[in-house]
């Protein structure tokens, strides 16, 4: 039986000094039914002539460039649009990806109960033999879950990926749900600073599908850079907007009210946590697109408070 064809999705702007070493890394895979999309956003460097330098030598690779730049979120939408593998694989044009990543994910995600697959991730800096390089994203063992537990833990801050640059997804998926402007109550801009799209995106797809895979091998690798959204953008400003995102998600699919009054338990927290105001948000309901249940669960609250006790005092014991 022939081999899913895969997809392997490259945006980028602006990233001379990385580009091919990315889409090296994806020409790199064990794997022979892919191609490497590279769409540049109207690079105002190098990239584009890198992009073609390497095309030019390898027909796995199209290369396709705006006229104009329209924003992060803008072209990843491009990227899904011009995808023609029923399998798609995001690889962020900063990042790498392992030559065993297809042959260790698409068999998994063969089953139709199954929505995505994710690996664990290797986070890492110069390079990714670096002592400084560390693995996250790998609390699971390899195996196929109930979707339930994504979405919880997704909403609740247990450790899932939020980015889907370690996720395998149907390309039919990718192009339905990765949404650019996210309605909220504060008139964020979210097509252009891309917090929380990426989320958003994973959490329509799960409640979807009664499934979802996790190969716990570190298969994907961030690399953590001034350059890169995450570590440019400041941890408040991460938490707040995810939050918003989430909000539009549990507003719009009918959440249950005990995950939801636990998640607006956190939103609380979050909102007394991370100076919230300078993002427009003053209150609970700041948070949701629309009117909304606001309560929240104090024993959840107490829960919370007394476990972040516990590890502040173990940090601090002598």
């Amino acid at each position: 039986m022939e081999k899913p064809f895969v997809s392997i999705l490259i945006p980028t702007y602006n990233r001379e000094a990385l580009i091919a070493e990315s889409i090296h890394s994806a020409l790199s895979q064990n794997y022979d039914n892919f191609e490497v999309v590279v769409v540049d956003n109207a690079s105002t460097d190098g990239t584009w002539m890198e992009i073609q330098r390497i095309a030019s030598a390898d027909t796995r690779v199209r290369a396709l460039r705006n006229e104009t730049n329209v924003g992060p979120v803008r072209n990843w939408i491009e990227c899904a649009r011009q995808a023609q593998g029923t399998l798609s694989k995001i690889l962020w044009s900063d990042d790498l990806i392992d030559p065993e990543y297809p042959n260790r994910t698409v068999p998994m995600i063969a089953d139709p109960r199954v929505s995505f697959v994710y690996t664990s991730a290797r986070i890492f800096t110069d390079s990714i033999e670096s002592e400084s390089s560390s693995v996250h994203y790998n609390h699971l063992p390899t195996g196929v879950y109930d979707t339930r537990l994504f979405i919880e833990g997704s909403l609740l801050d247990i450790s899932y990926p939020v980015s889907p640059g370690c996720f395998l997804l149907r390309t039919e998926d990718l192009k339905k749900n990765l949404i650019a402007d996210i309605p909220n109550a504060v008139g964020s801009d979210f097509k252009n600073h891309a917090i929380g799209n990426d989320l958003l995106l994973l959490l329509i797809t799960a409640n979807s599908y009664e499934k979802f895979g996790v190969v716990n091998e570190p298969l994907s690798m961030f690399r953590d850079h001034s350059g890169s959204i995450t570590t440019s953008s400041g941890v408040s400003r991460l938490v707040i907007h995810y939050d918003m995102a989430k909000a539009y998600f549990v507003q719009c699919f009918k959440i249950n009210k005990h995950l939801r009054r636990r998640f607006n338990t956190l939103l609380w927290l979050h909102l007394h946590r991370h100076h919230s105001e300078s993002f427009g948000i003053r209150c609970l309901q700041d948070f949701y697109p629309a009117a909304a249940d606001t309560r929240i669960r104090i024993t959840y609250l107490v829960g919370r408070v007394f476990s972040r006790l516990l590890r502040y005092l173990r940090l601090n014991s002598f």
